[in-house]
């Protein structure tokens, strides 16, 4: 049997990060927020799916929750509700997929404080 060989060989220092090609690509930017953002609201549809299934699952015989006339209707409004929270990122799902495939935004450069026409600072130095 022949044996894998699972070593990797280095990457040359000048080849760039994916993450940093990523980041100079404002079209990778645009589609993998879109792509997180409806991720994002595919699993709040599908958390709100599961919990109408459960409540009907433990509601009684008579009960307006076992119903199945407007589960339509109902399951059109919860696609609806995810979509729009998702688009708010309530959940924080979609941000937490754009931290790992796009680099950390550069820190803005820090702004001194004006100093008055006077040459002194607020604190009288």
């Amino acid at each position: 049997m022949n044996s894998i060989d699972t070593t990797l060989a280095p990457l040359p220092a000048e080849a760039p990060d994916a993450r940093q090609v990523a980041a100079a690509d404002p079209r990778f930017v645009a589609k993998a927020t879109q792509a997180a953002v409806q991720f994002e609201g595919f699993f709040i549809a599908h958390m709100l799916h599961q919990m109408r299934a459960g409540t009907r699952e433990m509601a009684a015989e008579d009960s307006v929750f076992r119903d199945p006339v407007n589960s339509d209707m109902l399951d059109l409004a919860d696609t609806l509700v995810a979509d729009k929270m998702a688009g708010q990122r309530a959940f924080g799902i979609a941000d937490a997929i754009l931290r790992q495939l796009l680099p950390p935004a550069p820190p803005s450069p820090a702004v001194p404080a004006a100093v008055p026409a006077g040459g002194k600072s607020a604190r009288g130095v």
